[in-house]
């Protein structure tokens, strides 16, 4: 059975830190390009951030860019979600999914992780 789950999720302070860790199983996700996404209380599900299978090339939601950083380690089919200067906005569940052969559509998704960040 083909898996990805997430964990590192949890309540901080606004202005603080979390790394959302998420890790693949039933197969390797060596290959895909993966991607961490978020959906927020009534609203829909936004793009936050991608990396590509070799790392060489990362795009993260302006939202974002300068405060998370993406990473990924192939041995451990494992994805990283650093996230810094956390803002009350951030409050969402977190999903990473891996990317299949079309570019953009992402075939597997985890069950999520919420973020909940407080001012």
């Amino acid at each position: 059975q083909v898996q990805l789950v997430e964990s590192g999720g949890g309540l901080v302070q606004a202005g603080g830190s979390l790394r959302l860790s998420c890790v693949g199983s039933g197969r390797t996700f060596s290959s895909n390009t993966m991607g961490w996404f978020r959906q927020a209380p009534g609203k829909e599900r936004e793009f936050v951030a991608s990396m590509s299978w070799s790392g060489g090339a990362t795009y993260y939601a302006d939202s974002v860019k300068g405060r998370f950083t993406i990473s990924r380690d192939n041995a451990k089919n494992t994805v990283y979600l650093q996230m810094n200067s956390l803002k009350p906005e951030d409050t969402a569940v977190y999903y990473c999914a891996a990317e299949g052969t079309l570019a953009g559509l992402y075939n597997y998704w985890g069950q999520g992780t919420q973020v909940t960040v407080s001012s």
